[in-house]
């Protein structure tokens, strides 16, 4: 497990996928903070993802760099403290770039419920599942 929490510390950079009227969709996000096995996201209220996960919070996401990947499967909880909002928006340059306030975003977390963890590179590969 700590090995895969390590691989996403190292590749924030995810295929971040939502349901819409039982239609996925699937859109690049980042990783934006990591707490044991809760991760943290920003978007925009405006956004559709942002809808997408009011209505249905369960998401997918997948990194993956050279030979390994990571799945994991969790429900989006817009429960993030007023404290690790400003942390995050204060801590990522894009963010501050795109949007004049932390305030102007939301800010959510994802508790895993199932990890995947691929490494194609010994023989045979390695496969972990974890549920939480």
């Amino acid at each position: 497990m700590e090995k895969a929490l390590n691989f996403l510390s190292r590749h924030k950079d995810v295929a971040f996928a939502t349901v819409e009227e039982n239609k996925p969709k699937i859109r690049v996000f980042q990783i934006m903070k990591i707490d044991n096995n809760t991760l943290y996201f920003a978007t925009a209220p405006h956004k559709e993802v942002y809808q997408q996960l009011l209505n249905n919070p369960e998401v997918e996401l997948l990194a993956m760099a050279d030979n390994i990947s990571v799945r994991v499967n969790g429900k989006a909880v817009f429960d993030v403290s007023e404290e690790i909002g400003k942390q995050i928006y204060e801590s990522n340059p894009v963010l501050i770039r795109l949007y004049s306030s932390y305030s102007k975003l939301v800010y959510f977390r994802i508790n895993i419920s199932m990890l995947d963890y691929y490494d194609l590179t010994p023989t045979p590969p390695t496969f972990n599942h974890y549920n939480f």
